[in-house]
């Protein structure tokens, strides 16, 4: 069974656990996210573990806008449908915005705009896999694991035109 460690990192949208193993960062999770969101489970905590400090550099890089995309090896765990979608927002430009239905289209299941927003919502690597950048089809804020004001404050960071709070 894969082993994973975590670190807690300070940023503009609280405080962040990021976890990962050996293999990569498995997951970004926010300070009231819901224990049940991702599929990790059993981690130790360790500020030195190379892969989670790494995240916790870009991380910091990206907060302070002197980085736009992510290069980490990324372990996460979900169905091969949630990862297809979560490839695809990984996709997603910074500063630019998706809707669930552009991702649906993007990956060939063009009537799976629902199945896309529930794997969106089960993304474990919120900000570095960017689930942030999708919004609704009329461009209002959808939900978002660390919360609306989290996602807006994001997007506003990177630029985005966003329609609706």
């Amino acid at each position: 069974m894969e082993q994973y460690f975590y670190k807690e990192m300070e940023s503009p949208v609280g405080r962040l656990k990021l976890v990962g193993s050996d293999k990569g960062l498995a997951a970004v999770l926010w300070e009231d996210d819901n224990p049940n969101r991702i599929r990790v489970r059993m981690y130790t905590e360790d500020i030195t573990h190379p892969v989670l400090v790494e995240a916790e550099r870009q991380l910091k890089e990206y907060f302070e806008g002197k980085r736009n995309s992510f290069s980490l090896a990324l372990d996460a765990v979900g169905t091969e449908f949630q990862k297809e979608v979560w490839n695809a927002l990984s996709t997603i430009p910074y500063g630019e915005t998706r809707s669930y239905g552009d991702i649906a289209r993007q990956i060939g299941k063009e009537k799976a705009v629902r199945a896309v927003g529930a794997a969106n919502g089960r993304n474990p690597i919120s900000i570095v896999v960017p689930c942030h950048r999708v919004i609704g089809a009329s461009g209002g804020l959808t939900g978002f694991a660390g919360g609306l004001e989290a996602k807006a404050h994001l997007l506003s960071m990177e630029g985005a035109a966003i329609v609706r709070y």
